[in-house]
């Protein structure tokens, strides 16, 4: 049946929507929209490079209803390929285009292999046509991302690694770059975060392309972007300051206790902070190296002779010593390398002050340390400099100490600590917390009166040698569940001994009786050493006063003490030795719950702040370990104390929010009758300048030559009156 004025050939989105409604009624109208494609096709191929709209259109309409006639479009899809194949270069930049969006509309019907299409784009990325190339990277990740949606497609993902891998060793550095621009943003986007394509973009570190190299080192010196979570940390997890402060609630107030209270919430609220802070090192590029000590070496090696700009030679320093301190790598040479930067005159010395913190550990030796660290104190810490100079060499002092603490000596770290009474704060300050740091790693190394006020914590504090490994046996701080059932045990026996109508005695607690004697026992023991002295005194006058018998007895008594010290040093030993065993045997016999840790917590913060008793050690609550391997912050090295200049706007709105809720500034009209009229001096602030100007004249200090005419005129005047 033939159709007269039939304009559906000339309409091809109404008969590509007819089609899609009606495939059969209208295949003969497709068939014949197929033979003009086809002829056309055969002309196009004569001359690639031409534009032919007719062609364009049809290809297009083609795409979108080959889903209605697979069978007998079973070759489209291989034609359009052999084609970009064959003149994917001196095809116009729109035809090129065209075919490939045809492609992309067979391959979201199912009618064309992800490989096939995946394998050509990456093909035409080697095209000089920057829309293209923008738009295939697009798709790429899209597919490829839609492909592994429901669960992971490991043959087709291993296939695809491979070509990339390949197409990263390709001559052509803009296919190299994409190949490597789309890697990462499929890690990223978490589709390929394993291993493999980890270590693929690694290789791409050494690539002579310098767009290449910058693209993979920006990949490893990344980091995640940090997950906020939906709700709120329960605040029963964390350790509780009113659990902490419970056993000072009921006692006598004092200052001594106050500033105890007050010392425990900060230690409360650091533990808080610790807690909710991001993991140490929060992205896992870097840990999924296969070789991190080669790499290392080659990222150096390749460092030594590179003749790159300034900015790619950071980043390279920047990748080094983060896989040196993530690691624990050694590598000897680097270090040498990076002091010959330490100048307060470098350029980027702030970034490079953090590399060289990174780069230390604790299996490094610290013989291989102490020059950078020497060089970094002559060159930075020296009066010749400026205040920020001088505090930023701190800081980057300390954070290098805080990963490796034997790299400091007694002698330097003594002159360093004299700077605490500096003039200027930020030096003052970045000198008391190099001083705070080694009180809580080792203490012995400070001075005496820099060590701070003894604690539980810091008298089982001791440095470690080189290599040395504490590993903990037990949780630190179990043994306190089983004083606390010792407690309960006695308080129960207290309770039925009271119901016998029996009397208890009740003793002082020791933090009791130490606040209660900061008034009344420094008086008495005033009071007993003058009695000594005045003994002493009555002694010496008399002279052979005392008699022998009585000198025999003080030397008993001295001999005495002496014992009972000796006793008492060894008892502390064997009740050290006790604890560790009741830990231990907590940690392996008891199931720990939240409400035992919770009360491990509060002992061992408050263990910071009590005073040592005697025959009562236990370890550190904080794992300085932990510390050691954190990436260091550009901002604690460039941490400066100092109240910068606020710009105008900066400080008008401070005024303002100073004047929120306050009253209305100026002068207040005291009159109480608001019609009534105001004095002259009121009415004086609203005239003009001009017609108060005798006045205000007469109001400035006068010259030396004015008094002395005026004084002229005064005396010639009482001379006339007389």
């Amino acid at each position: 049946m033939v159709r007269h004025n039939n304009q559906l050939p000339n309409n091809l989105p109404q008969l590509q929507n007819l089609i899609k409604r009606d495939p059969v009624s209208y295949k003969d109208e497709f068939m014949l929209q197929l033979r003009h494609y086809k002829s056309l096709l055969q002309v196009f191929w004569l001359n690639p490079n031409q534009v032919n709209k007719s062609l364009d259109e049809l290809v297009m309409f083609i795409a979108q209803v080959a889903h209605c006639y697979p069978d007998v479009l079973s070759d489209y899809a291989q034609e359009l390929i052999n084609l970009l194949n064959t003149h994917n270069t001196v095809l116009d930049p729109a035809m090129r285009m065209t075919f490939c969006r045809a492609l992309i509309l067979l391959r979201n019907k199912n009618l064309l292999q992800p490989t096939d299409l995946l394998s050509l784009f990456f093909q035409l990325l080697r095209c000089n046509d920057k829309a293209l190339r923008t738009f295939l990277q697009s798709h790429i990740v899209t597919d490829i991302k839609n492909m592994n949606a429901k669960h992971k497609n490991a043959k087709l993902n291993t296939t695809l690694q491979n070509f990339m891998f390949s197409m990263l060793k390709d001559n052509n550095p803009k296919a190299a770059k994409l190949s490597l621009d789309i890697m990462v943003e499929l890690y990223k986007k978490n589709i390929w975060n394993d291993v493999k394509t980890v270590n693929v973009i690694a290789t791409a570190c050494f690539s002579k392309v310098t767009k290449v190299l910058v693209t993979a080192l920006k990949f490893f010196l990344s980091s995640d972007e940090r997950k906020e979570d939906d709700s709120d940390s329960d605040s029963d997890d964390e350790p509780n300051a009113k659990e902490v402060m419970m056993a000072n609630k009921v006692n006598k107030k004092t200052r001594k206790r106050e500033k105890q209270l007050k010392k425990v919430k900060q230690l409360v609220q650091k533990s808080k902070k610790k807690k909710s802070a991001a993991p140490v090192y929060n992205f896992s590029a870097l840990q999924l190296i296969h070789d991190p000590q080669g790499m290392a070496e080659k990222l150096f090696k390749q460092l030594e002779t590179s003749h790159e700009r300034f900015e790619v030679r950071l980043m390279t320093l920047d990748a080094v010593s983060r896989l040196i301190g993530l690691h624990q790598l050694i590598l000897l040479n680097f270090y040498p390398y990076i002091q010959r930067f330490l100048q307060p005159h470098q350029k980027e010395v702030t970034k490079l002050l953090v590399y060289a913190a990174q780069a230390c550990h604790d299996l490094v030796p610290p013989d291989v340390l102490e020059p950078v660290l020497r060089t970094l104190v002559n060159n930075f810490v020296s009066e010749r400099n400026s205040s920020d100079v001088m505090a930023i060499g701190l800081n980057a002092v300390r954070e290098m100490c805080s990963r490796n603490p034997l790299v400091m000596t007694e002698d330097l770290l003594g002159d360093l600590a004299q700077y605490k009474n500096y003039r200027e704060r930020s030096v003052m300050m970045a000198a008391r917390s190099l001083i705070h740091l080694y009180r809580h790693t080792a203490p012995t190394l400070l001075h005496k009166r820099d060590r701070g006020k003894p604690t539980e914590a810091s008298v089982e504090l001791k440095l470690k040698n080189f290599g040395e490994m504490d590993v903990p046996e037990a949780v630190p701080g179990a043994e306190v569940l089983l004083d606390k059932n010792e407690s309960t045990s006695k308080t129960d026996e207290a309770d039925s001994d009271s119901e016998d109508g029996s009397w208890i005695d009740v003793s002082h607690s020791e933090d009791e009786q130490e606040s209660e004697g900061e008034g009344e026992g420094d008086n008495d023991e005033e009071k007993n050493e003058e009695e000594e002295n005045e003994e002493e005194e009555g002694e010496d006058e008399d002279g052979d006063g005392s008699s022998e018998e009585e000198e025999k007895d003080k030397s008993d008594k001295k001999v005495k003490k002496g014992k009972s010290e000796k006793i008492e040093k060894v008892d502390a030993k064997e009740v050290v030795a006790m604890k560790k065993k009741q830990a231990a045997e907590v940690s392996v016999m008891r199931i720990l719950t939240d409400d035992d840790f919770k009360e491990i917590d509060a002992a061992l913060i408050r263990k910071q702040i009590e005073a040592p008793k005697k025959g009562i050690k236990r370890k550190l609550e904080e794992d300085d370990s932990k510390a050691k391997k954190e990436l260091v912050s550009l901002a604690d090295i460039e941490n400066i104390y100092k109240k910068r200049k606020h710009d105008k706007q900066a400080r008008i709105d401070c005024v303002k929010k100073g004047q929120e809720g306050r009253e209305k500034f100026g002068y207040k009209d005291g009159r109480l009758n608001p019609f009534s009229s105001k004095t002259n001096r009121e009415k004086k602030k609203n005239k003009n300048f001009m017609m108060i100007k005798h006045k205000v004249r007469g109001k400035t200090k006068r010259s030396f030559k004015d008094k002395q005419i005026a004084l002229r005129n005064y005396l010639i005047k009482q001379k006339k009156m007389r």
